[in-house]
């Protein structure tokens, strides 16, 4: 068995050397810009980051590597939209400008290189149908579509 540290393992320079890298994280969630939030639940911390964003900017940068954030649309029983307006207390764990494919049971979108109103209609198309209206109607007074 083979040990190295952290600082080495979760280097996007040294993950980018592996071809056709592919990254697969979670989260909790991830507002219609396409920020994620893997580690709060309102204000009580569940998780830390991990190597998360590491892994994620190390895959997009290998060659012909893809980076993906994996989630459920809905948490609490379906109560609940894991695809939210804005994140409003978690923390950001992936900057939106890191992000590339996102995937619920609904979809798959690609936001690499989209705006700000592209990846709010990408990322409504892939959301729970329930809360679907609710999230149009948000971006629209934010003024995003």
């Amino acid at each position: 068995m083979v040990g190295y540290p952290a600082s080495w393992v979760n280097n996007p320079d040294i993950i980018r050397l592996n071809d056709n890298m592919v990254s697969v994280n979670s989260a909790l969630e991830i507002d219609l810009t396409g920020q994620i939030n893997s580690e709060q639940i309102g204000d009580r911390p569940f998780s830390g980051t991990g190597g998360q964003l590491d892994f994620v900017r190390g895959a997009y940068a290998a060659r012909n590597g893809r980076s993906f954030i994996a989630l459920r649309s809905t948490a609490q029983s379906d109560s609940v939209s894991r695809i939210v307006p804005r994140l409003l207390g978690g923390a950001v764990t992936d900057p939106r400008n890191d992000v590339q494919f996102v995937v619920t049971e609904y979809g798959c979108v690609n936001l690499k290189g989209l705006s700000i109103p592209q990846r709010a209609r990408a990322l409504i198309q892939i959301a729970s149908p329930e809360f679907q209206d609710h999230l149009e109607r948000e971006a629209t007074s934010l003024g995003w579509i």
